[in-house]
């Protein structure tokens, strides 16, 4: 429960500490005196939106902590999901910082924490229920949450939810692969013959330069050949020439015979033997190039396609054949992953189907659940408004099927008929400020045996509703504190009398500045506030002893 709130810098609110009970606290001042701010400040320590406007004027922040203590499993399991730790007497401490320029510094039991993080905490600690909750009412897309709240289905909720998340994370998927099936439809055909054409080519990486060396040697062919033959002839002869290696054989054959004679004779000879020999070598060389001169009179042209193949292929695919053959694998690949989406919309077309009918299946069974719980919400909320004075009221809650989606397939309404013999109507429709108030008391008091949080904080509730309604208001927030703890805002004294602690929110001024303190009454006090919210300016004996019976009366009451 919040045991201890304080406030600093807020609005018109300079310091005030205020010590709650575990039962029923009431706040009560006049309009204006600062009860909103109260009610703000601890909006602030839960997390929720704040802005610079509220800090006190000449102030350069404000500062608000919240001490809770006998926190219950749900916070401590929270706190442990977020990575903190309760202290050992299960005490939890909340502050938050708010500088003048709106920026934001909060600790929970002293460790820096985020605003996003304080509001999750927050939203185990405790229920704030304003006149603003009329709007969940008016609401119908709101409805389903109140009977979900009552079924005790919360499992079965959070399965269909994971089931519609699902379900709609295969549908998304589902539909990003139609689209693209479309687009691979016009891909594929392109794809399948840019594949077939390299393939079909055969390429090799280099083959182009030992191509377009060869045609580089056939383009020369026949002019070499012809030389070839003109040094072999030379050097053998033919039918008319002997040839210069037999011609030089006879001359070396002569001078053999005067190799004796001088020095200079046997020189010339081992120097015509020389040459024979290399003129041997030349024959044998050109001889030997002639022979790989022999080719097919085609191979020039085939060479020539091949070439003019690979040039084309080229132009369309990169160039060198390195480019081309990564084209290729890229191309593949493409295709390959084609094929991988095409079976993947295969088995998602049949996963949608069974994630579909698992959805369905769980709908189902969840607005059987609501179904069996609105009817027993529906006499429970009756005998509430009976008690709230309002027994004349019907209330309905009506179930027609919706489209799917993340609450279910039912579209859930409140109907009431505030007049016996007229049909039940939206309630947006039919219920006054007052009778509002009250459905929602109800439906709160219904809830709060419901829910985990151990605070609940009604502010002005009782707004529109007087006399002899207020009372029962006052005894039904007094029969919910037994259980939870409530902090009330009010401004009526039927339901501040039943209050177990009674704080006073006054505004005063000094030194031309606006201040506002918070005072917790005792008896004697509470009778002079009470007899102040009944008659306003004059406090009269007569007030005095009203308040005074009023307070005993709820007491005896309670």
């Amino acid at each position: 429960m919040l045991k201890t709130l304080d406030i600093e810098n807020i609005a018109v609110i300079e310091k005030a500490q205020i010590e709650f009970s575990a039962g029923f606290n009431v706040l009560t001042g006049e309009t204006g005196a600062g009860k909103s701010i109260v009610v703000d400040s601890i909006n602030a320590i839960l997390g929720e939106r704040t802005s610079r406007e509220l800090v006190r004027n000449g102030a350069d922040f404000a500062f608000v902590s919240a001490l809770f203590t006998d926190i219950n499993k749900t916070v401590k399991d929270k706190l442990s999901e977020l990575g903190y730790i309760p202290e050992d007497d299960n005490s939890l401490l909340l502050t938050r910082r708010i500088s003048s320029d709106g920026k934001s510094a909060c600790k929970i039991n002293g460790r820096p924490a985020t605003v996003s993080v304080l509001r999750e905490v927050g939203d185990t600690l405790v229920n704030i229920h304003g006149q603003h909750d009329s709007q969940s009412l008016l609401n119908p897309d709101c409805h389903y949450k109140f009977i979900d709240m009552l079924s005790g289905g919360s499992e079965l909720i959070e399965n269909y939810k994971s089931a519609f998340s699902e379900f709609i994370h295969i549908r998304r998927r589902l539909k990003q692969l139609t689209a693209q099936a479309e687009k691979n439809d016009n891909n594929t055909e392109l794809l399948d013959f840019q594949i077939n054409e390299l393939e079909n080519a055969d390429i090799k990486v280099g083959e182009t330069e030992k191509l377009t060396a060869r045609k580089k040697i056939l383009d020369n062919a026949d002019g070499a050949l012809e030389a070839y033959n003109a040094v072999l002839s030379t050097l053998s002869g033919d039918d008319e020439n002997a040839g210069v290696k037999l011609s030089l054989a006879g001359v070396a054959n002569e001078i053999e015979k005067y190799s004796d004679v001088s020095d200079d004779t046997a020189k010339a000879y081992s120097l015509l033997q020389n040459i024979d020999d290399e003129l041997e070598t030349v024959k044998s060389l050109v001889e030997n190039a002639a022979q790989s001169l022999d080719y097919d009179p085609d191979e020039k042209e085939k060479i020539e396609e091949r070439l003019d193949q690979l040039y084309r292929l080229g132009k369309k695919y990169g160039g060198t054949e390195e480019a081309m053959l990564e084209n290729l694998e890229k191309f593949k690949a493409q295709r390959a992953a084609i094929n991988t989406d095409e079976e993947e919309l295969e088995k998602l077309t049949e996963e949608y189907d069974s994630s579909f009918d698992k959805v369905q299946k769980l709908a189902g069974e969840l607005s059987d659940l609501r179904k069996q719980t609105a009817f027993k919400f529906e006499n429970d909320v009756k005998a509430q408004l009976e008690f709230l004075d309002m027994p004349k009221i019907s209330f309905k809650v009506n179930f027609e099927k919706g489209i799917l989606s993340s609450a279910g397939i039912d579209k859930i309404e409140f109907l009431i008929s505030t007049n016996p013999g007229e049909p039940p109507k939206p309630l947006a429709k039919i219920a006054s400020g007052g009778e509002l108030s009250r459905i929602m008391l109800a439906i709160k008091n219904i809830l709060a045996y419901n829910d985990t949080v151990d605070t609940l904080i009604f502010d002005e509730i009782d707004t529109g509703v007087s006399g002899r309604a207020s009372v029962k208001i006052g005894m039904k927030l007094k029969s919910v504190s037994k259980n939870t703890q409530v902090i009330t805002v009010t401004h009526s004294a039927q339901i501040a009398a039943f209050a177990d602690t009674h704080f006073l929110i006054q505004k005063d001024y000094e030194n031309e500045r606006t201040y506002t303190k918070v005072t917790a009454l005792d008896f004697e006090n509470r009778k002079y506030e009470l007899a102040r919210i009944m008659g306003g300016l004059q406090i009269t004996d007569a007030l005095l002893e009203g308040a005074e019976e009023m307070l005993k009366n709820a007491e005896e009451d309670s």
